[in-house]
């Protein structure tokens, strides 16, 4: 969970930066080429072509492309239409897709996966956010669609972890996830993008720059590393941990208005159903490896 954790505090200043810095002012579509492309030449010196058989290179840059691509191209869209603390509360969904699409990979249902993912979900409805704007369900299927993408790229990436790369160091292989979302980024700036609305600041480059680098680059390697070690019920609770520590990055650093007692309560839920699946996993499996 060592991974997960530390990408989840990393994660949670994303979101303000967005946000604050660059919602409606760069364009969307720009922001999402700029952190894959930059995000994919920190991973480029370590590729090693002729190590991945082109099958396997192939099903990595396709779940780049789902995961990281499409993904960005719906969460970016979404900050024009709702606030950081709207877009943080509807990525609630993220565990229960992170769950289903698991089962329906395996064919199977696990009650207990679903029930701990579904804790975390009402954990997260208990930060409840009021004020939402007329862009409310426009905005809410735009979330919804970057979670259901963030979901199949976890589930798919870890089995095809487990199943075909074990021999390789991910860091060598990890390029070619980032070279599939770029090629959706090139396509999808291309077709919408606005070459108007370029960053025009030293702080809005500084921004991007970190977020590719940092937060895409090494931010999704280690989250994905980390969705390789734990179960998936780990994983689809780790989702949400992002919501309160985002939400209390952009109180505290920000200001922005937000219940502090629901958060709490919110926040309290969310580590419990990770503490129970963690504590099941264990009770099953003493020597099972879940963190």
């Amino acid at each position: 969970m060592a991974y997960l954790i530390g990408v989840t505090c990393l994660w949670a200043f994303s979101f303000s930066l967005i946000g604050v810095y660059l919602a409606g002012q760069v364009d969307g579509w720009f922001s999402v080429l700029t952190r894959t492309a930059l995000a994919a030449l920190v991973f480029a010196p370590m590729l090693k072509p002729k190590s991945v058989p082109m099958k396997t290179a192939l099903k990595l840059m396709s779940i780049g492309a789902i995961q990281l691509g499409l993904m960005y191209c719906f969460y970016y869209q979404s900050f024009l239409y709702l606030s950081v603390p709207e877009v943080l509360l509807f990525t609630v969904m993220t565990p229960v897709y992170v769950t289903l699409f698991s089962d329906a990979a395996e064919r199977k249902f696990n009650p207990s996966f679903f029930l701990y993912a579904a804790i975390a979900v009402l954990g997260a409805v208990a930060i409840r956010y009021n004020g939402i704007d007329s862009g409310f369900l426009f905005g809410f299927f735009l979330v919804q669609m970057a979670n259901l993408c963030f979901a199949i790229g976890q589930v798919s990436y870890k089995r095809l972890i487990s199943t075909q790369v074990q021999s390789l160091s991910q860091s060598t292989v990890f390029g070619w996830f980032f070279l599939g979302a770029l090629l959706v980024a090139i396509v999808a700036f291309a077709l919408f993008g606005n070459p108007e609305k370029l960053p025009t600041t030293g702080l809005q480059w500084g921004i991007l720059i970190y977020l590719g680098t940092v937060a895409s680059g090494l931010g999704y390697f280690f989250w994905n590393k980390g969705a390789t070690i734990v179960n998936v019920g780990a994983l689809a609770v780790a989702n949400n941990l992002l919501i309160p520590a985002g939400i209390l990055v952009n109180v505290v650093i920000w200001n922005r208005d937000a219940d502090l007692f629901r958060l709490a309560i919110g926040a309290a839920i969310i580590v419990s159903s990770l503490l129970l699946n963690q504590w099941q996993v264990k009770k099953r499996s003493p020597l099972a490896k879940t963190a």
